[in-house]
């Protein structure tokens, strides 16, 4: 059973969110020959202030200020 996790930064209509489980769904499908029904796709969404790529979060490559400062 593929069990599959993202994780990526909020912002996401719903529409996309499930275009993306169904790709994912159709690769394990496609590329390890899963049966559909075992895959399992777990999206989680985090906000870009919880997000951070050397000690700098999203929001403040996007412009927000340090929250410390």
């Amino acid at each position: 059973m593929p069990y599959i996790e993202v994780t990526m930064v909020e912002g996401r209509t719903p529409a996309q969110v499930r275009d993306l489980i169904s790709a994912l769904t159709q690769a394990a499908v496609d590329t390890v020959g899963a049966p559909v029904e075992s895959v399992r796709v777990v999206v989680r969404e985090v906000p870009t202030t919880h997000f951070a790529a050397g000690d700098v979060t999203i929001a403040e490559r996007r412009g927000d200020p340090d929250p410390r400062a």
